[in-house]
């Protein structure tokens, strides 16, 4: 059986890095996790062909090659997962389509014959049994949360990691929260499933004997959704170090509350962890009461922030506006408040309901759904009817968004986060990709565009200053880069 797994072209978004990836002589981010996991469930005389096509273009070639085609995607995929659905068809090939954009969406997709609905693990046995016999059905869905230590180690060797800034491992899937906007809960749960300590280790070996030494981005849902687990975790990564010499680092996604816990915080750093992504979503109390945010309530979201740059983690967070509490000065607060706590990488979106999502469900009953989400976390746009109203609202996220990444009010902000921040834990490898960014820094930032004198007071202020963060300082600065780009594009 020959299978053909593509993974459809992400369009310019403010994770896709796309106008730094020249910077560092990459192609893509990420490489297809769940893509790369499935294919290490199907039987091993297989012949499987992976086109990632944020890597290379998908030929006709290759979809004739195929018996069968597994498409997978987010929902920001979704126009073109529809361009690669519509090529099989017209090629003859079946398409089997899994993953968030067609567990919540697939009724969008008439041209796709199969779907997978739900983790795989769930459903890999009937499909591959199926598949041998010529028998595919149209729905497999999993009802149950499979368990994942008995997850397979990804199929690396079907992709070239030299191609990607980042390769993902999960050690978790499902979030405890349910906050009102968010489809974790309906792809994955409530009750956060593990893996062992042990299992994550032998993804990093496999990882490590792909060739792979830079960073690694744990792709939970929430790293600290059972924190006894993540401490289990950190300190089995701690030893793995310390045998290894491993110059990995490590950044994840979490939930304020791990800003309460001083001993995981350190255990992070000491595991490699340098970054942390939070949903810190708005500075108004009545906005994260209105969608559920009950971990984000009854407390300071700014000293949240500071203790986790005092701890030696650099905090990106994700902010939300659009909420029907949200009055006019909504974009000044945000401003306001991000430029103060020093979150650098700062996703801005406008809120929209996503397929499943009680906001979603909220909003159909109330007559207020326009259309479905593109899935595209920074686009101005917006599928419901709004209480404030949509023009002042698109306006006013256009402008938050280009004054966030201005060059004067971005250079402060990361002089903001680099007086809290205080490195530490095991120095972290220094890769050519590195050197050659830093490099090519020099002419894009400190020569040819606007802002060139903030870009050399920051490097000058912080070599002279403090150092060891200078690397951080470097790449916070090209970040802003492909930032700056997709606020402008608005």
């Amino acid at each position: 059986m020959k299978i053909l797994l593509v993974y459809p072209r992400t369009p310019a978004t403010f994770w896709s890095f796309q106008h730094v990836l020249p910077f560092v002589a990459k192609r893509a981010a990420f490489p297809p996790l769940g893509l790369l996991t499935v294919a290490a469930m199907l039987p091993r005389d297989w012949e499987l062909l992976l086109v990632d096509q944020n890597v290379s273009a998908l030929s006709d070639a290759q979809i004739r090659w195929a018996d069968a085609v597994f498409l997978s995607g987010m929902v920001v995929h979704g126009e073109a997962a529809h361009e690669v659905a519509r090529r099989c068809s017209e090629l003859g090939r079946p398409v089997v389509a899994g993953g968030p954009l067609f567990t919540t969406g697939h009724a969008d997709f008439p041209e796709v014959p199969h779907f997978v609905c739900g983790e795989a693990e769930g459903v890999i046995g009937e499909l591959v049994s199926d598949l041998a016999n010529g028998t595919l059905k149209s729905l497999y869905r999993s009802h149950d949360w499979p368990d994942v230590r008995r997850t397979p180690v990804p199929r690396w060797d079907l992709v070239r990691v030299r191609d990607y800034v980042t390769m993902p491992v999960q050690f978790s899937r499902g979030c405890p929260f349910e906050c009102e906007f968010c489809d974790i809960v309906v792809m994955n749960g409530r009750v956060p499933r593990t893996k062992d300590p042990e299992q994550v280790v032998r993804e990093l070996d496999a990882l490590r004997a792909a060739g792979w030494r830079d960073r690694v981005f744990l792709v939970d849902d929430n790293f600290i959704g059972n924190r006894k687990r993540a401490r289990e975790l950190l300190r089995e990564l701690i030893r793995w170090r310390e045998r290894t010499a491993s110059g990995m680092g490590f950044f994840t996604e979490a939930s304020v509350n791990l800003a309460d816990d001083a001993e995981l915080l350190e255990l992070m750093v000491r595991a490699g962890f340098r970054k942390v992504f939070l949903g810190l979503e708005t500075p108004s109390l009545a906005g994260l009461e209105e969608c559920g945010k009950t971990q984000n309530r009854r407390r300071d979201l700014k000293e949240v922030t500071r203790t986790l740059q005092n701890a030696g983690l650099e905090v990106m967070g994700g902010f939300i506006v659009g909420f029907d509490s949200d009055g006019e000065d909504i974009f000044q607060r945000q401003f306001e408040f991000i430029q103060r706590s020093g979150v650098v990488t700062a996703m801005v979106g406008l809120l929209n309901a996503l397929p499943q999502t009680a906001l979603y469900a909220r909003l159909a009953r109330e007559g207020r759904l326009l259309a479905e989400s593109c899935g595209n976390n920074t686009a101005a746009a917006i599928n419901f009817v709004t209480r404030l109203d949509r023009e002042i609202l698109i306006q006013g996220y256009r402008e938050l968004m280009r004054k966030l990444y201005e060059p004067g009010p971005y250079y402060r902000r990361i002089r903001t986060f680099l007086a809290a921040y205080r490195p530490r834990g095991p120095r972290l490898r220094l890769s050519w990709s590195d050197v050659r960014a830093f490099a090519a820094s020099f002419w894009l930032l400190g020569v040819w565009q606007r802002g060139r004198f903030g870009y050399w007071r920051l490097l000058a202020t912080t070599l002279v200053a403090s150092p060891r963060k200078f690397g951080i300082a470097v790449e916070l600065a090209i970040l802003g880069h492909h930032f700056r780009r997709v606020a402008r594009a608005l």
